[in-house]
């Protein structure tokens, strides 16, 4: 197994000597600044240029930029990084700016922006700007649209920022093993008119994927379909961090997906409007409503709703094998097979054997022994006991006493008396009769 310490050394020297060559012309470059701390970081209000109001990155940060002559700079870095998947789990991956994903780029509509991307990758590389209009040759297809960035050079993008709207940066270069490994990143350009399609709160996330076996660091770079990580920006429940909102504040989300499948992302206890895709933001007139909303690969969507219903909210890929963590695909089904002679038998040469799936998949608490830096299968803990999900699941915790522009997790929701599902007390005698269904004789349900 590669550790850390390796992983990060090797990658290293593969760019040393070039690197070596460039640290003089990278003096006039802004600074690289960076980040390894995977919780969600506090909105960047804008230091200068066009006023916005900022995006939150879900477990992520936004890119400072420097202001010159006119023109937003942007420095980029390309390198090996540990992302940690969540409490319990470390992966090494390949991102951007000390993190998988890199760092959300926000910009205005009409902004002057340059980029400057440095490769410290031990192979070449790219950046695509998915769903901009620019010059061709700004679109970072290697051999297509430029030469790709060798390990240890700095290329420059430069273009207009000319649409409003939801977008992404990845590479174009070696993409399965890059993507593979993270490399990616959200953008969001802002209309220039501040009061267009005004939001309180603007959560952004990419939804990522890796075939990372358990015990193991490294994701499987040549896999297409037996994913077994399901995340978002790099992160699974229980290391997702919570959505929250102010009651009755006017809530967006945008994603980006950057997997190999599709995922219709569910949320409960309220009903959103579809309002922004790929190509740009929906008239009202066109804007369908939806607690579910499928993003296809290669796709963004915008969802705006109101939060107006107080709680902890589940928020989710509504595929069920989304929502879990590292698993085998091969495990046979055992629902009511008597398993207890054979796990007596297996429990002496392995004492901490436990036998499983007899009457159902649920842990419900249950702990066993797992390989080093590897998730339960299902984990996380609410209030009322094990929650029994992973993968890409977290919550919207909506509260009325929340302050504004806080993004503090509040804890668990406090309901009010009378309003949880709870056991019945009474006798069985007052519950409503049930009749079963007399079974038909024919097979179309009609008696001869």
């Amino acid at each position: 197994m590669t550790s850390r310490r390796r992983f990060l050394r090797d990658a290293s020297l593969a760019v040393m000597g070039a690197a070596a060559v460039e640290r003089t012309s990278l003096a006039a470059l802004p600074d690289a600044a960076t980040r390894n701390d995977a919780s969600t970081a506090r909105p960047l209000a804008p230091p200068n240029g066009r006023p916005y109001r900022p995006v939150v990155t879900l477990n992520g940060w936004t890119l400072p930029w420097r202001m010159r002559n006119g023109v937003k700079e942007f420095h980029l870095v390309a390198e090996p990084v540990v992302r940690e998947i969540a409490p319990g789990m470390k992966a090494n991956l390949w991102g951007y700016n000390g993190q998988s994903p890199g760092p959300t780029i926000e910009v205005v509509e009409g902004d002057r922006v340059r980029l400057y991307v440095t490769n410290r990758l031990p192979e070449a590389t790219s950046v695509h700007w998915h769903g901009q209009r620019l010059p061709n040759g700004m679109d970072g297809v290697a051999g297509l649209n430029q030469r790709a960035i060798a390990p240890g050079r700095t290329y420059v993008y430069e273009f207009e920022a000319k649409r409003p709207g939801t977008f992404m940066y990845h590479p174009h270069a070696d993409e399965m093993m890059q993507m593979a490994m993270g490399l990616m990143g959200f953008w969001v350009t802002h209309p220039k008119d501040p009061s267009f399609m005004p939001v309180e709160r603007d959560y952004v996330f990419l939804i990522n994927a890796y075939a990372i076996d358990p015990g193991s660091r490294t994701p499987r770079v040549n896999e297409m379909t037996d994913f077994n990580l399901w995340t978002w920006n790099s992160r699974a429940f229980p290391g997702i961090d919570p959505l929250v909102a102010r009651q009755g504040e006017r809530v967006r989300i945008r994603i980006g997906n950057l997997t190999m499948t599709n995922h219709p992302i569910h949320l409960h206890g309220h009903e959103f409007k579809v309002t922004g895709t790929d190509g740009g933001w929906i008239p009202p007139a066109a804007q369908w409503p939806e607690v579910t909303t499928d993003v296809a690969v290669g796709q963004m969507r915008a969802i705006e709703f109101d939060a107006t219903e107080p709680g902890d909210w589940a928020f989710h890929c509504h595929k069920s094998h989304h929502t879990m963590n590292p698993m085998g695909h091969d495990v046979p089904t055992m629902l009511g097979v008597n398993q207890r002679e054979i796990a007596t038998k297996i429990a002496r040469i392995i004492p901490d054997y436990m036998a499983m799936g007899e009457t159902g998949a649920s842990m419900n608490g249950m702990e066993m022994p797992l390989p080093e830096n590897t998730l339960p299968m299902m984990t996380g803990t609410g209030p009322h006991g094990p929650i029994e999900m992973g993968g890409m699941f977290t919550t919207l915790k909506v509260r009325h006493d929340l302050p504004r522009d806080s993004y503090r997790d509040p804890g668990w929701y406090r309901a009010p008396r009378g309003t949880v599902a709870s056991p019945w007390q009474g006798s069985t005698s007052a519950l409503p009769s049930t009749h079963r269904q007399p079974a038909s004789a024919g097979k179309t349900g009609v008696k001869s």
